[in-house]
């Protein structure tokens, strides 16, 4: 698999995009990103000491129905970088990966589908090494932090490609997930309710039980707080 190293880009999914012809699957890496985008259109802080990189991948023959497979391992792959280097992390459902509540990292995948099926997917990640995201007001956090020292971005970095390289299950995804069992606030539009989450589907919804009613939610008509 080629590699792509950069000291600077926007955004490594923007820029990852021009081998979209080439057919050969391929992982971009920055130093820095000067516009880099969350999910729902969230920009990421990006600064100097992160981890941030893309992969794309092209598939021959994958259903468009088994696209959370692409999530698990992007959500996956974090975690056990995290914990490589002592950080007791977790999945936020769908994907972002927190240090209780603080967040560590953040993905954002764009798939391309056509007659049901999975042609390529962009993962992107973004994760806080040696940041310092003191002017954030204490919703994110760092691994240097969380290890009280200095960590090198090139061995974080390099344990994660490993990861994304490796198959990981949806059993490994749901043992991340801690909240399941617990009362959560969903947000659905302009009402929100508590509802007690159940368990992830096998297409990456969250079930949820409001009252005696079971709901599945896909996690772009909500937004959840735990």
């Amino acid at each position: 698999m080629k590699i792509e190293f950069l000291q600077e880009t926007d955004s490594t999914n923007t820029y990852i995009k021009r081998y979209l012809g080439c057919g050969e699957d391929v992982i971009v890496c920055a130093a820095r990103q000067t516009g880099g985008k969350g999910t729902k259109g969230r920009s990421f802080d990006s600064s100097a000491g992160g981890v941030y990189l893309s992969k794309l991948t092209f598939y021959r023959d994958f259903s468009a129905s088994d696209a959370f497979r692409v999530m698990i391992g992007a959500a996956v792959s974090v975690c056990k970088t995290a914990r490589a280097f002592g950080a007791d992390a977790h999945i936020k459902w769908p994907n972002d990966v927190y240090v209780k509540e603080r967040k560590l990292s953040g993905t954002l995948i764009e798939n391309a589908v056509a007659e049901g099926k999975l042609l390529s997917s962009i993962v992107g990640i973004g994760i806080n090494v040696n940041n310092d995201v003191s002017a954030l007001g204490g919703i994110a956090v760092s691994l240097s932090e969380l290890a009280g020292k200095p960590l090198s971005v090139q061995s974080v970095r390099d344990r994660l490609i490993s990861e994304l390289l490796q198959t990981h299950s949806f059993e490994e995804y749901c043992s991340y997930v801690r909240f399941l069992g617990n009362t959560v606030t969903v947000v659905e539009g302009e009402r929100s309710f508590r509802a007690v989450a159940l368990r992830i589907a096998q297409d990456g919804r969250l079930v949820v039980k409001e009252g005696d009613t079971e709901r599945a939610l896909s996690s772009a008509e909500i937004s959840l707080k735990l």
